[in-house]
């Protein structure tokens, strides 16, 4: 007979192994075969009775588990100098966790009684059971500054880059972190605010040189006015929230509902579950769960977070950073959905029928405990049948029947016939360094399409129910094309051997098959940008004009109300609709909604921007050390002083300059959005395939020169007698200075109409 474990050795090796802790891994690992898998199923059984596991769908793991992010209290330092510390929100019923601070050479000295937040990464060590990296020390928050070290006799100063007048703050000579001079540095204030002379800061993190990789995030952070420092109000508030309880909630706790995120993601907003619909009038249906962090318990209407949060409107993303709506306290803890955490959350459970369509749904205001925190490759890994041990025992109950409801809610989207744009979506890589390792285009997996279908439903379901309540809340709208940008694209089409309706009311289903006409052929990436360039910008409302490119009526944002002021309204709307709590819609966020509505889509855009001017500059700096080289690309724009090419190694967009496009005059059709040659009568437009030489890179700017080698293969001619380059790239006989106006004509008819935007 197999020696059966003990409890004792049986509970540690799930603490060692918590990816292992399905009863076939702990068999497997003791070496159990047979009958004895009777015995240790018992005593799993009696172990959770009493209360030191928790089954969670076949798997066995440990109640007392930290959250990721945490607020802890210093200990005294050992005589090794080692700091230790006690997490202050321990609701475990075991002994209390031990951890060990492991500090940075920019942190602050901490000392004992000092409490601050932590992010807490789980070892099983022999003296400690998780090692914290601080955050910040609560209670304090430091102003910050981002700007120019100039080194001085005793230490130096540093000159802000912020917009407005010029600010300088002092920086002693032991706080300077090594800056050299001319450096970006990070720094923070040191001791009180003078009223005379300036403030002194301590450098804590050197950027390098301003043009560098590294510092191209905080440039445009502080260029385009996004406030990246909370106010000490705002971070005393939320450092004094706690965890919301049971009361006045639904328990979802025995709901396995997963969070899906990217694999580096630190904050979870949304969680899901799915099964087959038991109802029999619902034969082949599914029900589907969306639970998202109930962030409103925490940023009440008119507090010193909800000011803040509405004037960040949004968080903004970088390759390098998140400037967040919220503070730590609540974006990366208590609002986020932690596997294995009590956590609040407004869920709505969600009735589709076999064919996808939403027959009913309700919404709760619950406290669950997400079993898992699962990243999309490793789920679509399982799909397709190469589960890891994290994902493998969730896959009957859990992954399946998402995938299953996915499929449903596919056939629905089919017939509801969405915009269907291709255009794939860059994603920079970091080194440590900060300096730029790739540029990839991201996968778009199915788990990617399954969280999109689901967040869509849940959104849908929101503005349905706050409309049918008669509760104010902000729209997400996106209204049909103007007119005259359809016509641009009905020409575009037309020139590129394709066709678009003209003399119907414009649905995207009509969109969608000149999409799939042009899909595959060489100009499909013309069809995809202008179809994107024909599009109004969607906004927010508090009138219903519907969402276009969703080909929905009713749509708001439900699903992150941890990064957008929207989603945060909408909560609101649906606690004040049913009475949940005095923490909903209040009169004055009514009132002001018109302006809220203006004002989060301006913040919107403004992150946009900036986003955008982060990512020229990264691509310019990883393009510096190759000028010189040949790229291949398409025309992506024509203007007057010269043609826009995106690359397609990376997606960059460089600017050939009028002067260095063929050698004879060339006329810029605006209303054609072409180029014409004066002399030869050719003809160049938007989306001609073309090799280019990088001739000059501004990685401070995001500037990226090229030089014009060929068109569609074809060298660029030289002097007169040229041929003409066609929409089809082929260049046809000469064309004399003479004939400039018959060419011009044919023009008209055969290239489109596209005024440029540069993306």
């Amino acid at each position: 007979m197999t020696r059966i474990p003990s409890r004792d050795e049986i509970l540690e090796w799930i603490s060692a192994h918590p990816t292992l802790t399905a009863k076939r891994d702990i068999a497997k690992a003791f070496g159990i075969k047979g009958a004895d898998r009777i015995e240790l199923k018992r005593i799993l059984r009696q172990l959770e009775a009493e209360g030191h596991l928790e089954k969670r769908h076949k798997t066995y793991r440990d109640p007392d588990r930290l959250p990721p992010v945490s607020v802890l209290q210093i200990k005294e330092p050992t005589p090794d100098g080692d700091l230790f510390a006690r997490p202050l929100e321990w609701h475990g019923e075991g002994v209390e966790p031990t951890i060990l601070v492991i500090p940075r050479a920019s942190d602050p000295a901490l000392g004992e009684g000092d409490r601050i937040l932590g992010r807490l990464t789980l070892v099983h060590a022999e003296d400690h059971n998780y090692e914290a990296r601080l955050i910040r020390r609560i209670g304090t928050n430091p102003a910050k500054v981002v700007g120019i070290f100039r080194k001085g006799a005793e230490g130096g100063r540093i000159v802000a880059i912020d917009k407005g007048p010029a600010k300088e703050w002092s920086v002693a000579e032991g706080a300077t972190g090594g800056a050299k001079d001319g450096e970006l540095v990070e720094a923070e204030q040191a001791g009180p605010k003078n009223r005379l002379g300036l403030a002194k800061a301590r450098i804590v993190a050197r950027l390098g040189d301003p043009s560098a990789p590294r510092a191209v995030s905080l440039i445009a952070i502080h260029q385009h006015g996004i406030p990246d420092d909370f106010p000490d109000d705002v971070v005393a508030e939320a450092d004094s929230m706690k965890p919301a309880g049971l009361s006045g909630r639904e328990d979802l706790r025995d709901l396995p509902l997963i969070t899906i995120d990217p694999a580096d993601a630190r904050d979870h907003d949304d969680a899901c579950y799915a099964h087959a619909d038991d109802d029999p009038k619902n034969a082949g249906g599914h029900v589907i769960w969306v639970a998202i962090a109930d962030v409103a318990h925490y940023v009440r209407p008119g507090s010193a977070l909800d000011r803040e949060a509405r004037k960040r409107g949004n968080s903004s993303y970088f390759p390098d950073r998140v400037v967040p709506m919220l503070p730590d306290r609540l974006s990366g803890d208590l609002c986020s959905l932690h596997e294995g955490v009590p956590r609040a959350c407004i869920a709505v459970r969600m009735q589709i029928d076999d064919d996808g369509n939403k027959i009913g749904h309700r919404f709760v205001r619950g406290l669950m405990r997400s079993p898992a925190s699962l990243n999309y490759r490793e789920v679509q890994e399982g799909m397709d049948g190469a589960p890891n041990d994290k994902v493998a025992p969730l896959m009957e109950d859990v992954i399946k029947p998402l995938y299953a409801a996915y499929h449903a809610l596919r056939r629905a989207r089919d017939r509801r016939q969405p915009l269907d744009l291709d255009l794939p979506e860059r994603k920079i890589i970091l080194d440590d360094d900060g300096q730029v390792q790739s540029v990839n285009f991201s996968e778009r997996l199915d788990a990617h399409r399954l969280i999109e279908e689901f967040m869509i439903l849940a959104n849908v379901a929101a503005a349905e129910t706050l409309k049918a309540k008669r509760t104010p809340l902000l729209f997400r709208v996106h209204e049909e094309p103007p007119p005259e940008k359809l016509d641009s694209l009905r020409e575009t089409a037309q020139s590129a051997g394709f066709n678009l309706a003209k003399g119907q009311v414009l649905k995207t289903a009509h969109l969608n098959r000149l999409l799939h006409d042009a899909a595959g052929s060489d100009e499909a990436e013309l069809i995809n940008i202008s179809t994107l360039r024909s599009m109004t910008q969607a906004y927010y409302s508090p009138e219903n004009f519907g969402h276009f490119g969703l080909a929905l009526q009713n749509y708001a944002h439900f699903t992150s109300p941890i990064r957008r002021y929207s989603d945060l309204i909408v909560h609101r709307g649906l606690i004040k609709s049913h009475d949940w709590g005095k923490d909903g819609l209040s009169p004055e966020d009514i009132d002001k909604l018109d302006t809220t509505a203006q004002h989060i889509s301006d913040t919107e855009r403004r992150s946009m921007m900036a986003e955008r001017d982060t990512t020229d500059r990264y691509l310019a700096a990883y393009l510096a050390d190759r000028i010189g080289a040949e790229f291949t690309g398409k025309i992506s724009g024509i203007a007057k002083f010269g043609l826009f090419v995106r690359l397609d190694e990376t997606g960059a967009d460089g600017l050939v300059p009028m002067s260095a496009v063929g050698n004879e005059y060339f006329h810029f059709d605006r209303d054609n959005g072409t180029l014409m040659g004066a002399d030869s009568g050719r003809i160049i437009s938007l989306g001609l395939r073309v090799t280019v030489r990088l001739s000059d890179v501004t990685p401070v700017t995001g500037g990226i020169g090229l030089e014009l080698l060929d068109i569609e293969g074809e060298a660029l001619p030289k002097g007169r007698g040229a041929p003409r380059f066609n929409r089809s790239g082929k260049s046809g006989k000469g064309s004399p200075k003479r004939k400039l106006a018959r060419a011009k004509k044919k023009a008209s008819k055969t290239t489109a109409k596209v005024k440029r935007t540069r993306r």
